[in-house]
């Protein structure tokens, strides 16, 4: 390896991480790229987790890089490694008390799952996250021989897990502190079609309830009690009670951590040479003009290209517009794009509502200009890239023209 070749360091090999190794590489053959992660594991895909939970994808479906693909690439590998800190002045990366330098450095170390607070889980065997690959196959297990589950949590990881545990034939209760599924960013309307297509599916679904106590035996969680007094029997426990983002490697560097590793638009902190990105990323939105975090699949490799281009000298400023898709249980779709209430409370929404077909639709203005929407219901994505256009060129639209743009359906 030639000295005085660029030194690449990634830190975590999820989407972005791995993306951003591999563009690294295809710029430049003599570069030195190391890159950990403390998971068994090569790249898989997130997205694929929850069909393979449901057992619908087989695991060879999930991996998408495996070791032979990092050795013909010449990237340094360390699976199962935590690193253990960030040695600014050095600009080295050190693990397992050994140092590797670096003339850029990205952090990609998304977050882990909130355990569940309530007394009776805490080491209970079948109480589960889910967020990683190897939760995946322990859930699975567990659903082999469960006849009841409960899935904790109004967040999407607590709607995985209830479909799954549903698809799976078991009794199903989803459990939610709120009125309605992802409340901070639909409305009564939307969340009631959601709803819907749980109970469609077999699923109970209680709102304005927490668990209280986890009753348990050898270990074992046989039974929760809610606050409001529900005794439900347990033989699976799914908890999706959000993320704690992974900081503290950069904690006393000099990088700003506020929900989670800020960085601008070309996604490098305020430590020069030091890039984050996916799930970790509190990252500059310039068509949004604000801070916020997007834990998105799409997001996370847009993060990757960005960050290899701008590690490598670049200056490539992030313009995509956030978005995802997902199956709601076997009935219901939703897709989302831009920003919604979650992000910013000073949005203006208009809406439309199909209930025959089970659609529905909403924009969010900001200043007059497009900023996010939600649409609702299979074969009802029609106008998507019409939308995310027009949130990208911040065009103004007169609040008389917004009725007529939730018809809009050319792409």
């Amino acid at each position: 390896m030639n000295d005085n070749a660029p030194k690449y360091v990634i830190v975590g090999n999820g989407f972005a991480g791995t993306t951003c190794a591999e563009q690294l590489r295809k710029a430049d053959t003599a570069c030195s790229i190391v890159l950990f992660t403390d998971e068994p594991y090569c790249l898989y895909n997130r997205i694929s987790l929850p069909p393979f939970l449901r057992k619908q994808l087989p695991e060879a479906k999930v991996m998408m890089r495996d070791v032979a693909w990092h050795e013909k690439m010449n990237i340094e590998l360390h699976l199962s490694t935590r690193v253990e800190r960030i040695e600014v002045s050095e600009k080295a990366v050190y693990a397992n008390g050994k140092g590797y330098p670096y003339d850029a450095l990205l952090v990609a170390t998304g977050g882990r799952p909130n355990p569940s607070p309530t007394p009776g889980t805490g080491g209970a065997t079948n109480v589960f996250n889910f967020q990683y690959m190897d939760d995946t196959k322990a859930i699975s297990r567990q659903l082999e021989t469960a006849k009841t589950a409960v899935a904790i949590g109004g967040s999407f990881i607590a709607y995985e897990l209830a479909e799954a545990f549903a698809a799976r034939g078991v009794e199903t209760h989803w459990v939610q502190r709120g009125p309605r599924f992802l409340r901070r960013m639909l409305d009564e309307i939307a969340g009631e079609m959601i709803d819907d297509a749980a109970r469609g599916d077999g699923v109970h679904v209680h709102y304005g309830e927490e668990l209280k106590e986890a009753v348990r035996s050898n270990g074992v969680v046989t039974k929760v009690i809610t606050t409001g007094g529900l005794e439900i029997p347990c033989d699976c426990l799914g908890i999706g009670l959000g993320l704690t983002i992974n900081t503290e490697l950069l904690q006393g560097t000099g990088v700003e951590i506020r929900t989670g590793i800020v960085c601008d638009d070309r996604l490098e902190t305020a430590v020069k040479g030091i890039f984050a990105g996916g799930d970790a990323a509190e990252f500059f939105d310039p068509t949004a003009e604000l801070y916020y975090r997007m834990g998105t699949w799409n997001n996370a490799g847009a993060h990757g290209k960005v960050a290899a281009a701008n590690m490598a000298g670049g200056d490539v400023r992030y313009h995509d517009v956030p978005e995802y898709s997902s199956k709601l249980f076997s009935e219901q779709t939703i897709t989302q794009f831009g920003i919604s209430p979650e992000y910013r409370t000073d949005l203006e929404m208009v809406r439309k509502i199909d209930r025959e077909k089970k659609h529905y639709r909403a924009l969010f203005f900001w200043q007059n200009r497009l900023a996010g929407c939600v649409m609702i219901g299979k074969g009802n994505r029609a106008g998507k890239r019409k939308y995310v256009d027009a949130i990208k060129s911040k065009q103004a639209f007169a609040p008389d023209e917004w009725e007529t743009m939730l018809d809009w359906t050319a792409d």
